[in-house]
C-alpha cells in the first residue's frame, strides 16, 4: 500500500557518524539537491500524484553522481525529450494564434509570439545538445610574455645549414664588411687604383692651321 501523504512528504536525509541532523539538513540545502527535489516533487503532482520526496532526492542524487563520472546520456536523454515538448508547445500555440488571425488580432498576436518563444527555446535546446555531443574545439594563439626587457632574434637563411642574424640598423655597414671579408671581397677604397688600359693620358690636341685673322 502506498504511504500516507504526510510521510511522503517527509524528507529522510541520511547522516555521517557525529554528525546533527541540523548540519545535515544544512549540508543538503547548500548543495541545492534538496530543494530541486522538492521543486521536481511539487511540479510533478498533476500528472504523478504524490511522489514520495525522499525516493525523489535519492534518485536526483544518483543522476548526480552518474554526471560526476562523465556519463551524460541520462542528460542528454533530458535535453532531447525538452526540445520534443517545447516543440509540441509551439504548435499548439501556433495553431491558436491561426484560431484567432481572422477576428481578433490581439489574442492572435500574443499567442503567436508565445509560439515563437517556445520554438526559440526548442531550438536551443537541440544546439545545447549538439554542443554536448560535439564539443567546439577552440584555437588559441600564443603570446610571449615575459617580465622585463626582451630581445628578439630575426634570422634570415644564407644557405642549407647556416642562418645569419639580421643586422641592427647602426651595425649595417660594419656587418657587410664582416660579410664581404669572408667571401674574399674585401674593398679597400682607401687604396690608390692602379692605371689600366681605359686610363689613359689625355694628349694635347695639336694645332690646326686656321685663317689669319683680319
Amino acid at each position: 500500500m502506498p504511504e500516507p501523504a504526510s510521510k511522503s512528504s517527509t524528507l529522510v536525509i541520511e547522516r555521517k557518524p557525529k554528525q546533527t541532523p541540523e548540519a545535515a539538513t544544512a549540508k543538503m540545502v547548500v548543495a541545492g539537491l534538496a530543494t530541486n527535489a522538492i521543486s521536481t516533487r511539487e511540479f510533478s503532482t498533476y500528472p504523478f500524484g504524490d511522489v514520495n520526496l525522499t525516493e525523489c532526492l535519492n534518485a536526483l542524487i544518483d543522476s548526480a553522481e552518474r554526471v560526476n563520472q562523465g556519463d551524460l546520456g541520462e542528460a542528454e536523454a533530458l535535453l532531447a525529450a525538452q526540445a520534443v515538448s517545447l516543440n509540441a508547445i509551439f504548435t499548439y500555440l501556433a495553431h491558436r494564434a491561426q484560431i484567432n488571425i481572422g477576428e481578433h488580432l490581439d489574442a492572435a498576436d500574443r499567442y503567436m509570439r508565445l509560439a515563437l518563444k517556445a520554438q526559440g527555446q526548442s531550438r536551443a535546446t537541440l544546439e545545447t545538445l549538439a554542443a554536448i555531443k560535439n564539443p567546439p574545439t577552440v584555437f588559441a594563439r600564443q603570446a610571449n610574455i615575459a617580465q622585463g626587457p626582451q630581445q628578439v632574434n630575426n634570422t634570415v637563411s644564407l644557405g642549407s645549414r647556416d642562418t645569419q642574424p639580421l643586422a641592427r640598423a647602426g651595425n649595417s655597414e660594419s656587418e657587410q664588411d664582416k660579410l664581404l671579408e669572408a667571401h674574399g671581397e674585401r674593398l679597400d677604397l682607401g687604396a690608390a687604383g692602379t692605371t689600366t688600359a681605359r686610363d689613359q693620358a689625355l694628349a694635347p690636341v695639336g694645332t690646326r692651321n686656321r685663317p689669319p685673322n683680319g
